[in-house]
């Protein structure tokens, strides 16, 4: 009886060991866990910021292209209000102006 009571002992010593083990693991699976879920909130919060900054971006690059359109629109209509000279004309004029000078 006193060799049961003895290994009764030894295995509530294992179990007692283990259970610290167990519960010693766990914190440190609980703490690892609070970590990660700080790092993956930073990253969310990270993630959301390029969001916003890419749609500034995306915005900025419309307004930019608008602007561009635009002062197309005005070049041509410019262009359009320009002589139509023949190239040869143009030299000519240039040729002729500078012998006057």
């Amino acid at each position: 009886m006193l060799t049961e009571l003895e290994r009764l002992t030894e295995r509530i010593e294992q179990l007692v060991s283990i259970s610290h083990r167990f519960h010693q693991h766990n914190q440190a699976l609980q703490s690892e866990l609070e970590r990660v879920r700080r790092e993956h909130e930073q990253v969310l919060a990270n993630t959301e910021q390029l969001r916003h900054e890419r749609d500034q971006l995306r915005l900025q690059r419309d307004q930019l292209a608008a602007k561009i359109d635009e002062a197309q629109v005005r070049l041509n209509a410019i262009l359009e209000k320009l002589p139509h000279n023949s190239p040869a004309e143009g030299q000519l004029d240039l040729l002729q102006g500078g012998e006057n000078a």
